[in-house]
């Protein structure tokens, strides 16, 4: 009878066994294949990641140009120094002193390029941070120089400057009788909810200060409401810098019980069919144009595989489909609109993908040029007790939530999105930047340089159809031309919807011009054979080098085994 025992219980730990490597390889399977996927990978890589750059030789030869090449490159760089010094002392001046000061300007100005890179352009290409003015969809430094926003300001610029200028006069003046209260509401709040709750098809609306915040308390909503511990993100997605959803690299701790899963992959599906755990999935719409791709940043181009397509009917299906699979499981939906929401459609991504969410989150653009967040959902979601366990509660409250000023600007903003005029324009968005973006690439591809652009409406990136290590300095050339991006540079411009054709027109001329330039001072030469396999191949040799105590590049004269023959193209 014991052996019985015995034997029934080594099957039965041998089957639960069997069980959790199934479901762990269900899991492996659902990660997208790259350090993106895999967060932890990515931390530890990160931590012994060396920093090594290239002396000023090898800052210009760094793909073993010929004499001739080499030469222009030097000229085109020395140009671009100057003219960046010369046109703006003043602006130069102001930013120096912030960089002293203020920690972010040193982070951006420190990862503008390929690190290899970094000193040297800092050194060298000074950039301006500081503006005094904005006008139509221009905006002016301190020495007087205008120049075409592609900023967006990080999104929150949808219908222009001006406009917002306007929110924030109109707004003050509505609530100026009662200044900063906190904790009452100005009634203006209840306007705002009630146009929230229309457009988003939800119960109940909470106001934040910030799209990270919002995003913080859906997640916790979710949480509370479902009882279950872990959530869902999809790889390179992008939800705010809070611990919990900030997976991998730029966390210096693990995100505990979050799993980054691949993004369009039926083995995600499969995983949220059988895990019992997960409370809620995180969904940010942007990802369509880059789907399992880190939002993209000149920084990160070591060679030419930026890849970004937006597929509006494949996300469609991918969002129905995942929208099924938590409904079956009762796991909460988050869609994740801080950044996207308004751009594309007046309800947002619901009304543009066709979906229904559980809970919604906005920011951005949404307080009329003041900081917001905002958390819509259903009467059982928003609840933050439980009426028959007093003393079980979920917890979110801000001191500047509900702000009068913010709700003001933001009941402009709202109030804005019912105009004839808005409303009308929403039908026109994917055509007009759609045929705009088609029409610039027609152009590059005649002038026979290497650089095209994707976009998914007025958001765009840039992408290179040709192998190169020096893509990233297209941004200085842009910026050369009257161009102004964020710190990100090439990597996403953010058009507001006040681009007349006139001024969109201008912007097409400079960036098509910015290109010849750069093709033409050598940047983009590079010999037969190269491919982005092997610009990779040799960065991971210099790395190496590193990590063993050798000097990370060889002589410029020494050429590695298996490179292409170096001729001028």
């Amino acid at each position: 009878m014991t052996n019985v025992i015995l034997y029934v219980a080594a099957g039965s730990a041998a089957v639960y066994l069997g069980y959790l490597l199934f479901e762990r390889l269900q899991l492996s399977l659902a990660k997208h294949r790259s350090l993106r996927g895999h967060a932890r990978m990515a931390r530890r890589v990160a931590r012994i990641l060396p920093f090594y750059e290239y002396d000023e030789t090898r800052f210009f030869r760094s793909d073993d140009p010929p004499a001739d090449i080499e030469a222009k490159r030097r000229a085109g760089f020395a140009r671009l120094a100057s003219l960046f010094a010369t046109r703006a002392p003043k602006t130069l001046a102001a930013s120096a002193e912030l960089e002293g000061a203020v920690s972010d300007v040193e982070f951006t100005n420190s990862y503008r390029v390929p690190f290899q890179f970094r000193n040297h352009v800092k050194s060298h290409l000074k950039l301006g941070l500081v503006l005094e003015a904005t006008r139509g969809t221009s905006v002016c430094d301190l020495d007087g120089n205008w120049s075409r926003d592609l900023t967006g300001a990080y999104g929150t610029n949808l219908f222009g400057y001006d406009f917002y200028k306007g929110c924030i006069e109109r707004g003050v003046e509505r609530v100026r009788s009662l200044g900063p209260v906190l904790g009452p509401y100005h009634p203006i709040v209840a306007d705002n909810a009630r146009r929230l709750r229309e457009i988003s098809g939800m119960d109940e609306v909470s106001f934040h200060m910030s799209g990270t915040e919002a995003v913080m308390q859906a997640v916790r909503l979710a949480r509370y409401h479902t009882g279950r511990s872990h959530i869902v993100r999809f790889c390179g997605a992008y939800h705010g810098w809070w611990d919990g959803v900030q997976a991998g690299v730029g966390n210096p701790r693990p995100a505990r019980e979050v799993y980054t899963l691949e993004d369009l992959s039926p083995q995600t599906l499969r995983v949220l069919r059988r895990r019992r755990n997960i409370a809620c999935v995180l969904v940010n719409p942007l990802q369509a144009m880059h789907a399992n791709s880190n939002a993209p940043a000149d920084s990160t181009l070591v060679s030419s595989d930026r890849a970004a397509r937006f597929d509006r009917e494949r996300y469609t299906a991918w969002l129905k489909e995942l929208r099924q699979v938590c409904t079956e499981r009762g796991i909460v939906l988050i869609l994740d609109d801080v950044f996207l929401g308004f751009r594309l459609a007046r309800g947002g991504s619901q009304e543009y993908f066709g979906i229904r969410a559980d809970l919604v989150t906005y920011g951005k653009t949404l307080g009329g040029g003041l900081p917001i967040g905002v958390v819509c959902g259903s009467h059982e979601l928003m609840r933050r007790f439980r009426p028959d366990r007093p003393a079980d509660i979920c917890f979110a409250r801000g001191t500047f939530n509900s702000h009068p000023y913010v709700m003001a600007t933001t009941n402009e903003f709202l109030r804005h999105l019912d105009e004839p005029g808005v409303v009308a324009a929403y039908a026109e968005v994917d055509r007009t930047w759609d045929a705009r973006a088609d029409a610039l690439n027609r152009r590059l591809e005649t002038a026979g340089v290497p650089v095209r652009v994707a976009n998914m409406g007025s958001i765009w990136t840039t992408l290179y159809v040709a192998p190169s290590r020096y893509h990233w300095m297209f941004q200085y050339y842009l910026r050369a031309q009257g161009l102004t991006m964020s710190w990100v540079g090439t990597g996403r411009f953010i058009f507001s919807h006040d681009y007349t054709e006139q001024d969109y027109q201008e912007v097409a001329d400079r960036f098509v011009a910015a290109a010849a330039a750069m093709q033409a001072d050598g940047w983009w030469w590079f010999p037969p054979g190269l491919t982005a396999k092997w610009i990779k191949r040799r960065v991971a040799g210099e790395i190496v080098r590193t990590l063993l105590g050798r000097k990370p590049v060889p002589s410029v004269d020494a050429e590695p085994a298996g490179s292409p023959v170096v001729q001028a193209s």
